[in-house]
């Protein structure tokens, strides 16, 4: 990527046997980004052999659940680490229009309490080499560039993370694209949603149990943030009838969001994402309700 100068961030990787997924994530930070740590949660493939020769600062940490590694990454950062975080999947890359944005970005921001806390970036998903454009699933937006010392987590989250910040945000025009070449065998994908079905499931049920709602000060609001919004679509699902919901959500994405024009490819996806998962976190949740207000665990 051929641009004058870095730009005073860290780009914040983590990684679990990513080796077909990281070079190219490492491909779209250097040489623009002040510092690249990637934390390895114990590794068996070449992943760690290609931080370091990417020159990334390589940390090791077991993983528990995505928010405490998150917590522990920025937590500790080496010293000398940016302000600015990048906080970026294995799977993730930044396009050359994204990285000159940030540099735009940052060199307006002021870093004051009255400043921009955090920044929204644009996902483009590719499933099985298909950009999937339609079913509600582009644009969305993700906070992922932030001052570390303002972020914060929901600890109650305990599959898809999200960093939350106080202040203002802004959205980025440019795309992150996510390509997970693991899930290009669907075996992978099907085992991966098999694990995130059960989590989901007891996220779910933990938050009815708590009556809990919002996540770090952040409550449901259609007319707010990204993920304002987010937290209000997620209040609705959970007062949606089970068994029923999935098939509403997958004819809503498919159907009236045009997800059909992403092909072949975007059938699959859409149907194992939008209804074939989430009727696995169904069948978990309605077994953890028949078990009792205490049960949190299947």
């Amino acid at each position: 990527m051929n641009l004058q100068g870095r730009v005073p961030v860290t780009a914040l990787v983590l990684t679990f046997n990513e080796e077909l997924n990281l070079p190219a994530c490492l491909d779209s930070l250097r040489g623009w980004v002040d510092r690249i740590v990637v934390v390895d949660s114990g590794s068996n493939d070449g992943t760690v052999r290609i931080a370091e020769a990417y020159g990334a600062c390589v940390l090791r940490h077991p993983f528990h659940t995505h928010n405490t590694q998150w917590r522990w990454a920025i937590e500790n950062l080496p010293e000398g680490a940016s302000d600015w975080i990048l906080g970026l999947d294995a799977d993730q890359r930044v396009t050359a229009e994204l990285a000159a944005e940030i540099r735009q970005a940052l060199g307006t921001a002021r870093g004051t309490p009255d400043g921009v806390a955090g920044y929204y970036i644009n996902r483009r998903q590719i499933f099985r080499g298909r950009w999937i454009r339609y079913g509600g699933y582009y644009p969305k937006y993700l906070l992922k560039l932030f001052r570390r010392d303002g972020v914060s987590f929901d600890e109650n989250e305990l599959v898809d993370h999200h960093f939350y910040v106080r202040g203002r945000t802004q959205l980025l025009k440019h795309d992150l694209i996510e390509a997970n070449h693991k899930e290009d065998d669907l075996a992978f994908w099907i085992a991966k949603h098999c694990r995130y079905a059960r989590l989901m499931a007891q996220e779910e049920h933990l938050r009815r149990s708590a009556r809990s709602e919002g996540a770090a000060g952040i409550r449901p609001n259609l007319m707010g943030s990204p993920d304002h919004r987010r937290l209000w679509r997620k209040r609705v699902w959970a007062h949606m009838p089970l068994y029923v919901r999935p098939w509403l959500y997958f004819s809503y994405r498919y159907f009236i969001r045009l997800g059909f024009l992403d092909g072949r490819e975007g059938f699959v996806f859409h149907l194992f994402q939008a209804c074939w998962f989430r009727l696995m976190v169904d069948v978990y949740l309605d077994d953890l309700r028949r078990a009792g207000p205490q049960s949190g665990n299947l």
